[in-house]
């Protein structure tokens, strides 16, 4: 079955390089998305890892990851992008006839607690003083961004918990502990909601006044690297996703590491995401230490 989906990913890459089509939606999506960059695809490389196989008669319907890999090119300057995609391919006959991304569900948990007032206990202007060293976050989210580090717990639905890992590996203190509804920190198996929880940590970011803190921007451009943005999908108001920025493209714009959908030196819009909707809202904040 293995090779049944390599074949069916090498027609894939083949569509990135073609006339568009109908047959995958998803790639027309990231081809105008470069186009819109000014970036132009030189190379695509996939493999496949199966991880589930069930059958109903004539029908095969095989779970797998793809990972994919671009080599861009803007202007003279030349980076690989990496996503790893959680796909359902459905045969019948052996003859492919779908093929989708799996879409993880949010949240993590059923109660989150996302009251502002619960996120800074301290009411003086006492400072848990550090110093957020960038490149450490940096090196984190490239070591680990399609792995899971066994000091911590690993989710289902990572992607907060990576970006906590990533701030924490840039010096960024704990604090709250064990109370799960105040701070940011995770120990003994335990955890607050705003190191596990998309939202959570969104609401952490933006009051948060102790410890780790930040400055909201008002555009991905004024953002540097070991920076978090936060993604709410529907625009309904809850966030569902979390991103660091690990690089930038020629014209200065944001790439970002990511888990849940594995990604690394993906473009911060997610516009190629299957979680993406015209409604999308993003919040983009700057961290904040004692040299600023």
């Amino acid at each position: 079955m293995k090779e049944q989906i390599q074949a069916h990913l090498k027609n894939r890459i083949e569509q990135f390089f073609h006339r568009e089509t109908d047959t995958f939606p998803d790639v027309e999506i990231k081809k105008e998305l470069f186009v819109r960059r000014k970036a132009d695809l030189i190379k695509v490389k996939a493999d496949a890892q199966v991880l589930h196989i069930s059958r109903e008669g004539k029908h095969c319907f095989i779970e797998y990851q793809a990972h994919m890999q671009y080599l861009i090119k803007q202007k003279e300057q030349y980076y690989i992008e990496e996503n790893v995609e959680n796909r359902k391919a459905s045969f019948y006959n052996n003859r492919l006839y779908e093929d989708q991304e799996m879409i993880m569900e949010y949240p993590l948990f059923q109660r989150d607690e996302s009251n502002e007032s619960l996120f800074d206990e301290r009411s003086d202007d006492t400072r848990l003083a550090f110093v957020y060293d960038r490149t450490k976050a940096v090196q984190y989210a490239e070591r680990w961004w399609n792995e899971f580090n066994p000091a911590y717990k690993k989710f289902t639905d990572d992607c907060t918990n990576f970006i906590s890992q990533c701030l924490h590996a840039g010096g960024a203190p704990m604090r709250g502990y064990p109370n799960r509804s105040q701070g940011w920190w995770m120990r003994n198996n335990n955890w607050s909601y705003s190191w596990a929880v998309a939202n959570s940590l969104k609401t952490y970011l933006s009051y948060s006044k102790t410890g780790l803190r930040t400055n909201q921007v008002s555009s991905p451009e004024e953002l540097k690297l070991g920076d978090v943005i936060c993604y709410d999908f529907q625009g309904d108001g809850r966030f569902d996703h979390n991103t660091m920025i690990t690089g930038f493209d020629v014209y200065g714009m944001p790439l970002v590491n990511a888990h849940t959908s594995n990604s690394r030196k993906r473009y911060w819009s997610y516009e190629d995401s299957s979680a993406y909707t015209p409604n999308i809202q993003y919040k983009f904040f700057s961290i904040q230490d004692d040299r600023s």
